[in-house]
């Protein structure tokens, strides 16, 4: 099971974007403590409900 650690939003100022949907960084940390980082659409994340100390789908 890993558990939401940090969410980064890289996406920020006045940068003119590409037709892609913005994207966060997410920092996960497994029950040993392990640290893996994935990198989602801010959509998804917010569809999903999830947020710092949620518990990250497995699917």
């Amino acid at each position: 099971m890993k558990t939401i650690k940090h969410i980064f939003d890289g996406d920020f100022g006045c940068e003119e974007s590409t037709n892609n949907k913005p994207t966060v960084s997410v920092t996960l940390i497994d029950e040993n403590g392990t640290e893996s980082y994935v990198t989602v659409e801010d959509e998804w994340l917010t569809a999903n409900n999830l947020d710092i100390g949620d518990t990250w789908p497995t699917d």
